[in-house]
């Protein structure tokens, strides 16, 4: 199963590289994301609710950077256990464009499930799957949106408090 999409963030692009490396900012944008703990500067542990149809499942995995090219582009690689649910595997190659003030990230999504998940058919969990992803990369613009904003706002005040000396 393959999935893409595009997102315009109105955030420079290395506020949003930042955002996409920081495990607190991942962990508000998976959906039902329990835990998302950094193991290293490219490896991290997370536990995540997931359900597909009828079947309920917490999924325990390792996630992966892999492929860096700060500030343009990474691959996430996740493999996750879900027990009776089964297994998941996956990767997420995620490209990040300036336009300006503002970044275009681009993601194509490949994922294969097995066990009790994979049985529910390929057309129920490619649908949970794009639903996953654009509700994390539609909350994930917006953080990195509010972040650009506060940068924004911080050089603002050091501007006005400059021009306040004179």
């Amino acid at each position: 199963m393959d999935i893409t999409g595009e997102e315009r963030i109105a955030a420079k692009r290395e506020i949003v590289w930042q955002a996409l490396n920081s495990p607190n900012v991942l962990r508000k944008c998976i959906p039902n994301c329990e835990t998302l703990e950094k193991k290293s500067p490219t490896e991290m542990q997370a536990t995540v609710k997931f359900k597909v149809g009828p079947i309920p499942a917490t999924f325990k995995g390792d996630v992966t950077l892999a492929n860096l090219n700060p500030p343009e582009s990474y691959t996430i690689v996740v493999d996750g256990q879900g027990g009776l649910a089964g297994s998941a595997k996956g990767t997420c190659d995620v490209s990040l464009v300036a336009d300006g003030d503002e970044t275009v990230l681009t993601y194509k999504v490949g994922a294969q499930m097995n066990g009790a998940l994979a049985k529910l058919g390929s057309k129920m969990i490619e649908s949970s799957a794009k639903k996953v992803a654009s509700q994390f990369f539609k909350k994930f613009g917006k953080i990195s949106a509010k972040r650009a904003a506060k940068v924004a706002n911080k050089a603002n005040k050091a501007t006005d408090d400059d021009d306040g000396d004179e």
